[in-house]
């Protein structure tokens, strides 16, 4: 049964709020977007606005929770191509640098417990470790990364990897993330990269 009323009138005006806040960080950039941008975009107040979010912290901490939402409808299916789909994803991200800004500035003000988007990130880590967990753990069995390699251990291994050259770009747009990626996985092959 759908849902009617005002539930359905607030769900469907958080979905608007947060599909354009999208649209304007990526844009204007983390730095640039402002609750004032995105509240004139949808017809609310600052006010009015906040009041879907309760903060302007939770609003950016939701943007990216979406964001990621669509990244895995986009990206989420098992790859036959490891290095191809995460340099995929990575290439992905620079076309937005202001996502990678936003994601990069919220990881680390919210390694601090009481940080209202802590839980999301604790959360987002553990479960992307365990997609990478499962997905190396199918490539070691099928032959293709080197059967010595711990999927348990690598996981956390290949997410630092693809942070810290992030993080490497924003200061320097030459970094070539999805490249770097790409040759990351390919030094997990049984073979070694040509």
């Amino acid at each position: 049964m759908a849902r009617r009323g005002p539930y359905s009138k607030g769900v469907e005006k958080r979905a608007e709020i947060l599909d354009t806040a999208l649209a304007i960080v990526a844009r204007h950039g983390y730095g640039q977007a402002t609750v004032k941008q995105i509240a004139d975009a949808v017809g609310l107040s600052q006010n009015g606005l906040l009041h879907y979010f309760g903060s302007k912290d939770a609003l950016f901490t939701e943007i990216l929770r979406r964001r990621d939402e669509i990244d895995l409808a986009t990206y989420g299916s098992p790859p036959a191509d490891l290095g191809a789909r995460l340099s995929e994803l990575v290439a992905h991200n620079a076309a937005v640098p202001g996502f990678v800004e936003l994601h990069a500035r919220l990881t680390h003000e919210a390694t601090e417990t009481g940080h209202l988007s802590h839980d999301y990130f604790r959360d987002r880590y553990e479960t992307i470790r365990a997609i990478g967990r499962e997905v190396l753990g199918q490539l070691r069995e099928r032959g293709e990364i080197a059967p010595g390699l711990d999927p348990d251990r690598l996981s956390p291994l290949l997410f630092a990897v693809i942070d810290g050259l992030q993080t490497q770009w924003l200061y320097d747009r030459d970094v070539d993330m999805p490249a770097l990626v790409g040759y990351f996985v390919e030094l997990l092959g049984a073979r070694p990269p040509a």
